[in-house]
């Protein structure tokens, strides 16, 4: 296993009550609150390998992390406060919609998912948040969990499939992102890409595939694998995955790896693909993608959602907010925003080039089955690779 970083990127996983911070992980070695030693594990800066390395949370070149208000309160209305672990530019321009629609401002204060969850659970009764929006499902459920999470109304939840919501009731499905392969053709031919991910710890794939075991991103797709095969079976995977695995801070520097004929395979979503071909062209692009298929765990659909924190001081106005999320106009918004993720509701076509949603054939596996991300954190911790 070989660890590429920049040092820079810091991520927050939750296990109970450890937190790991990735710039200890990868830069220091060492768990912070657990006082676990990572020990031997070779770190490589990222400049030997992957050109123009960057921090990879959800953010993205030229996304700025922090506080922004959107809009101005119209006479008589209220504002809300969101916290969200989505991209800027996916909650600004679905909330700039809203309050333009409804003429009430929203204050984003935009961080990473499990921060923004320990932040909530942390600040209890007193949480400045109307409503929270995760970029990933296993946020959502920790905070379902400790009963922070107000219920949703019928109405509101059957915008969407049932199965991109929770057991609970407690938040609504928003969007959807594919786990996907990014490949490069000039070092893999298309007849040698691995029917499984399972097939990605067998001996053959050492030293050509690429992971961020530390990206909110990748645990769900950990946990699908120990719901499909069962915990010996996933345990057996990611010791593979550990032997062969080059290890990287998120999606990007695997992508960009990969584009510069670094690596051979990346496990990514999708979106980051069709961000950058739209930056760059797509005819520039020397990568492609392979979706896996088959209900395998490869092809999992991770699912982006939203809540109203049950400490809300503004309940119906939070709840007004949830409703426009997974509105006709709202879905349209999201599509709009250019980060290329899947709007859920059937009547909103995503961007132009993605493969239809319906075509992705993912396994059964919703929200309450990926549960919190605290078996992968464990098992991850176990085999070495946080």
């Amino acid at each position: 296993m070989r660890v590429e970083g920049d040092g820079l990127g810091e991520r927050r996983l939750y296990a109970g009550r450890l937190s790991i911070r990735r710039r200890h992980l990868f830069a220091l070695g060492l768990a912070t609150g657990a006082g676990l030693v990572l020990g031997s594990r070779r770190l490589v800066s990222a400049q030997t390998a992957v050109a123009d390395p960057e921090p990879d949370p959800e953010a993205e070149e030229g996304e700025e992390r922090g506080t922004v208000t959107v809009g101005t309160p119209a006479p008589g209305q209220g504002s809300l406060t969101v916290y969200s672990g989505q991209h800027p530019e996916f909650t600004e321009t679905i909330a700039a919609a809203f309050a333009e629609a409804t003429g009430i401002a929203i204050q984003i204060r935009t961080a990473e998912d499990p921060e923004l969850a320990n932040q909530i659970i942390a600040e209890g009764a007193s949480s400045p948040a109307d409503v929270f929006i995760a970029a990933n499902s296993p946020a959502l459920m920790r905070l379902s969990e400790q009963g922070l999470l107000a219920p949703v109304s019928a109405e509101i939840l059957s915008q969407v499939p049932a199965r991109y919501n929770p057991p609970a009731g407690d938040w609504v499905g928003v969007a959807a992102r594919a786990t996907v392969l990014v490949y490069a053709p000039s070092l893999l031919p298309e007849t040698a890409l691995p029917k499984s991910l399972l097939d990605l710890a067998k001996p053959e794939w050492q030293g050509k595939v690429g992971i961020a075991p530390a990206e909110s991103d990748f645990l769900p797709v950990v946990t699908a694998v120990i719901e499909l095969e069962g915990e010996d079976v996933a345990r057996a995977w990611a010791e593979g995955l550990a032997r062969n695995a080059t290890i990287y801070l998120g999606n990007t520097p695997i992508l960009r790896a990969v584009e510069a004929g670094q690596l051979a395979t990346g496990v990514i979503n999708h979106y980051y693909w069709f961000r950058m071909a739209a930056e760059v062209g797509e005819a520039e692009m020397r990568s492609k993608l392979h979706y896996f298929g088959h209900k395998d765990p490869g092809a999992l659909v991770n699912v982006s959602g939203a809540g109203v924190l049950t400490s809300s001081p503004y309940p119906e106005l939070a709840q007004q907010f949830l409703a426009f999320l997974v509105s006709e106009p709202g879905q349209e918004a999201l599509v709009n925003s250019n980060t290329f993720e899947y709007p859920l509701r059937s009547d909103v076509a995503p961007a132009p080039g993605l493969k239809p949603l319906a075509e992705l054939d993912p396994p059964d596996l919703g929200p309450g089955d990926l549960g919190d991300n605290q078996q992968a954190i464990e098992l991850l911790l176990d085999v070495g690779l946080l």
